[in-house]
């Protein structure tokens, strides 16, 4: 006798669950440099928000996220109809893809890429993932992903800044590609890192998605603004495609997420004087990588790649031993957030002794 069997593509899912590092610290690595989080505590003014929400969690949350939809329309002139939450970035591109793909449709990606794409699309909603390769320099390569557009092409996804190579799509590029989707395909920027690029030819999504009506943007308060641990992003799309987003997010965001996201727009300056500090140790910890030895390219994330191929998981175990946790992409290579200085200095000190396959 053996039961009912979930659908066996699960797996992956709890595959990916259980590959990550992050959350509070353990015995052995109390440096998380693996998950993106945001190294400072939350904002005074953030924190008496959640803490007065959280004396009301007897009752349902605002079902609409009416109020913070109308701080986000405001922050960012736009209609309150552009606009819908979720549960963090992740829950607003499932409920994306499933709004979009059917089973036999295709959604399309860079690869390597965020990880939750091919999960979402294939075990979750059953739709067909179409992977094209990264540029060797770890960027889209938006030629080979136009060229690769069908008539079953519902969805394309450019993570940008990528995770995990940081890499950014440059604003002229971006507006070519735009031009060469049908309108009938959405493509979906997902900017989880828009606040940390420092380019100024990157694309800003925001503002593309007001020229092209099959363009929507994909944004979280997990990483600039440090609400991880709440849960809630949002997505800025075309009318019809951010309501279909509200009828599925139904009770899916705390009034404690909310009212913490809404406090973290009213505090968008002390925000992003924090994101000065963390480009400014990025900076440090790039610039240190290479004077080791390392093949470090510049980010535009809040975290650095390092294509190390069949020496990841070697690197990941010397960090392991120093008590740091970073992330390890099967054999592409190993990516690590940039945390608070003593993390940072610990890890720079572990990758000096880290002997590289042609030396210093």
């Amino acid at each position: 006798m053996t039961g009912p069997r979930p659908r066996p593509e699960l797996h992956s899912i709890a595959v990916h669950a259980a590959s990550r590092s992050g959350g509070a610290p353990t015995a052995e690595l109390t440096h998380l440099l693996a998950a993106n989080e945001n190294p400072y505590d939350p904002l005074p003014g953030v924190l008496d928000a959640a803490i007065e929400a959280a004396g009301r969690f007897n009752r349902y949350p605002d079902i609409g996220c009416e109020r913070l939809i109308a701080a986000l329309a405001r922050r960012f002139d736009l209609p309150p109809t552009r606009f819908a939450a979720g549960a963090g970035s992740v829950s607003v591109i499932q409920s994306l893809i499933q709004a979009m793909a059917a089973p036999g449709d295709e959604v399309m990606y860079a690869w390597r890429s965020f990880e939750a794409y091919p999960v979402i699309t294939k075990a979750i909603c059953g739709a067909t993932p179409v992977a094209v390769p990264l540029t060797d320099e770890g960027y889209h390569d938006l030629d080979a992903m136009a060229e690769r557009v069908t008539a079953r092409t519902r969805l394309i996804f450019l993570c940008t800044p990528n995770n995990p190579t940081g890499k950014a799509v440059g604003r002229d590029e971006l507006t070519e590609f735009v031009a060469r989707v049908p309108e009938d395909v959405l493509v979906v920027l997902d900017e989880a890192y828009a606040e940390f690029v420092s380019d100024k030819d990157a694309a800003d999504g925001t503002a593309v998605c007001r020229e092209y009506p099959n363009v929507a943007v994909v944004r979280t308060f997990s990483k600039a603004f440090g609400l991880a641990g709440l849960r809630i992003g949002y997505a800025i799309a075309p009318e019809p495609v951010a309501a279909a987003l509200r009828t599925m997010a139904t009770y899916g965001v705390s009034q404690i997420g909310q009212e913490a996201a809404i406090a973290s727009l009213a505090a968008t300056d002390d925000v992003m004087k924090r994101v000065d500090l963390v480009i400014a140790e990025r900076h440090r910890m790039e610039d240190a990588l290479i004077e080791q030895g390392w093949p470090v390219s510049r980010s535009q994330a809040n975290f650095l790649w390092l294509p190390l191929r069949e020496r990841s998981a070697e690197f990941a175990g010397a960090c392991a031993r120093a008590g740091i946790g970073v992330r390890v992409l099967g054999e592409d290579g190993v990516r690590v957030t940039v945390g608070a200085r003593e993390s940072n200095d610990l890890f720079l000190a572990t990758a000096a002794n880290f002997p590289l396959e042609h030396g210093r």
